[in-house]
């Protein structure tokens, strides 16, 4: 064991596993929570499912991440998703492995694998203070000599590890004080930005369908001139959109500056079937006298057939061989290009993730340390990383808080 004291700010994935890392080669480790409990975002994950990570190699993993992927390469090949999964199978969580590769605690449940990091915490001997809060970092001649907190004037340490997380979802705790004592401490904070996140729509008639999904459907715009799809589920709210493709949307309109006007989407309600044989199966003869709502119905929720006719000033027992050209070709041009416009994301607080952050450029992406200050290392959504759903962002706080805190404590894996 090594004689080196190391503090750990943040008991989030990132800091959990920083923590119990560096314990592996140091008896003095001390990680400090604000809240009363640990993991308190994890359990919320996935509406409390916990989509841990993602059953995908690196370089798979890289592809779904939006900010700085080729930082997070050392990070992604010294602790991947399958140790993360034996991590948890080895100590109690069995694990199950969903669609596009998603990995659950085989329970559902997120307090399981709260239960095996309270586990390892506690056989490795980390010492946890809760309702303890980050004030102040103290530097001497560039380098960490301890922190002040609520309640220590001052904690010696010789290294320190801040895992403080985001600004979203504030009531788990991410409040980015993280990111205003190190911008104090002279590094740069990429301005923060909320990445998987709902938005508000322009067409007042589509909110009002609140709790309606659009199942399989591609989102397609462009951004910056580059054509993109996105593919997934589209939640009709109160306020706008949501869902799996809206959120994966979110990671790239938050990158530009919306127009006042707001900015164009355009939804495949159909992809599976093409333009052309859409056309030719409007004008069978097989379906003209069928009501049209009778056949939309088989494919969209009743409510927004009936809502998508009204728009469109039509019948809801109207027949195929009763709509004219301009109806009939105006009815295929929708279900192929269903516009919305996007007026806004929704304030971060309400975001999965938190975009920007720390830059990467002042950090050592193969120790997660500081560039400008000695033994000051970083992990998880703290830096300026972020990637789409589907348990990559949790992958990046388990691998960054890994690395950082093997770096510590002076072992490089």
């Amino acid at each position: 064991m090594i004689n080196k004291k190391i503090i750990v700010v943040g008991a989030g994935p990132a800091g959990m596993m920083a923590a119990i890392t560096a314990a592996q080669h140091s008896n003095h480790v001390i990680l400090i929570e604000k809240n009363a409990t640990i993991g308190k975002k994890l359990s919320i994950t996935g509406g409390g499912r916990c989509n841990i990570t993602n059953n995908s190699s690196p370089e798979e993993i890289m592809k779904n991440i939006i900010t700085n992927h080729k930082f997070l390469y050392k990070s992604l090949h010294s602790f991947t998703s399958k140790q993360v999964m034996e991590l948890l199978e080895t100590n109690g969580c069995p694990i199950k492995i969903e669609e596009k590769e998603k990995v659950f605690p085989l329970s559902e449940k997120s307090a399981d694998v709260i239960k095996v990091f309270e586990k390892l915490l506690a056989e490795h001997r980390v010492k946890v203070y809760f309702e303890c809060q980050l004030k102040d970092i103290f530097v001497e001649d560039d380098r960490i000599v301890g922190i002040e907190t609520n309640h220590h004037n001052k904690l010696e340490c010789d290294a320190l590890i801040l895992a403080t997380g985001g600004v979203s979802y504030p009531i788990t705790g991410s409040t980015g004080e993280g990111h205003n004592i190190c911008e104090k401490l002279g590094h740069k904070i990429i301005p923060l930005k909320p990445s998987l996140i709902s938005m508000t729509i322009e067409e007042k008639w589509l909110t009002e369908m609140t709790g309606i999904a659009l199942r399989d459907i591609v989102i397609k715009t462009k951004i910056n001139k580059k054509s993109l799809n996105f593919y997934g589920d589209l939640l009709f709210t109160h306020y706008g959109i949501s869902g799996p493709a809206v959120f994966e949307l979110s990671s790239y309109l938050n990158k530009v500056d919306l127009p006042k006007e707001g900015h164009e989407i355009f939804v495949d309600l159909l992809p599976q079937i093409a333009q052309d044989k859409l056309k030719e199966l409007f004008l069978s003869a097989d379906i003209s006298n069928k009501q049209v709502s009778t056949l939309l119905i088989e494919c969209f929720p009743k409510r927004f057939v009936a809502d998508l006719l009204n728009e469109f000033n039509l019948s809801n027992t109207i027949k195929f061989n009763q709509l004219n050209k301009k109806d009939r070709n105006r009815l295929m041009e929708t279900i192929k290009n269903f516009k919305i416009t996007v007026l806004g994301l929704r304030n971060i607080q309400h975001a999965i993730v938190t975009s920007g952050g720390i830059s990467v450029k002042e950090v050592n992406p193969s120790t997660m340390e500081s560039k400008i200050i000695k033994d000051l290392y970083f992990a998880g959504e703290l830096l300026d990383v972020d990637a789409l759903t589907g348990g990559y962002n949790l992958q990046i706080a388990f691998s960054t808080g890994y690395i950082a805190g093997s770096n510590s404590v002076g072992e490089d894996e």
